[in-house]
């Protein structure tokens, strides 16, 4: 998998323990970090831009292929998901410890994640939070010029949130490619994709091929039209954070 600034994954302890913890040490924001099966490429609910944030109050947010909020509970070594608009999903908890969560998502599937430090000081400063993700559920119906530039202005303030956490949590490095998107993220700068070359994810927040591709052309107008400044700065989290930040203001 790809990072930004170093090379490599993140530090994920994956420690298995027979012993079940409290129910209190499982919240917390677990990324993505393998799977422990062998699993056609065809079955791609869980990738590895997945994650699964549970927070103390009982509510959660998560992209398991698909986004979603609620509220969860555990019972046992059972995990209950219970999405706003869903039908609640168990899940079994195969192995816990304080840095590793492996969880049986279907019949055929386990993966495994890893616990990533969290201090946001508000719910905004969350990217992972509901409020910083609506771009990412699938439109119901189609949509004009401005609800397509609003969901294109709220995909780039999360990243503008998400490379602030790299710099609040002290991360030496955050996936830039897994999360799906139009904008195509490298080491030191980055580039609109053509239609064909978009994330399949992607075109399903979209209503149809044509709402997809005007997002693409809005997307491609800023490219072309307007200059994007790299702040003077050697931490690429803050440069790309600026640059972001420019997108989300040339969106309104």
């Amino acid at each position: 998998m790809n990072r930004l600034i170093l090379p490599g994954v993140f530090c994920m302890f994956l420690a298995m323990n027979a012993c079940m913890p409290k129910k209190q040490e499982l919240p917390g924001l677990w990324f993505f970090s393998g799977r422990t099966d062998m699993i056609l490429p065809a079955d791609s609910s869980v990738t590895a831009a997945s994650f699964l944030d549970l927070h103390v109050d009982g509510s959660y947010t998560r992209d398991f292929g698909m986004f979603d909020t609620g509220h969860w509970q555990r019972k046992d070594s059972i995990l209950i998901l219970k999405p706003s608009h869903r039908s609640a999903v168990n899940i079994d908890i195969i192995n816990f410890a304080e840095d590793g969560l492996d969880l049986q998502v279907n019949d055929r599937v386990i993966v495994s994640f890893a616990r990533m430090p969290g201090k946001f000081v508000s719910v905004a400063d969350n990217p992972f939070a509901g409020i910083n993700n609506q771009w990412r559920i699938p439109a119901k119906a189609k949509e004009n010029e401005e609800q397509l530039k609003k969901r294109l202005r709220d995909h780039c303030s999360f990243f503008v949130k998400y490379f602030n956490w790299g710099i609040t949590d002290g991360l030496p490095a955050v996936d830039v490619r897994s999360t799906p998107s139009l904008i195509k993220i490298y080491r030191n700068g980055f580039k609109l994709r053509p239609y064909e070359d978009l994330p399949a994810a992607w075109k399903t927040y979209f209503y149809d091929e044509e709402d997809c591709r005007k997002a693409n052309d809005i997307m491609k107008d800023i490219f072309e039209h307007h200059d994007i400044e790299w702040k003077d700065t050697d931490n690429r989290y803050k440069m790309f954070m600026s640059a972001f930040q420019q997108f989300s203001d040339l969106l309104r």
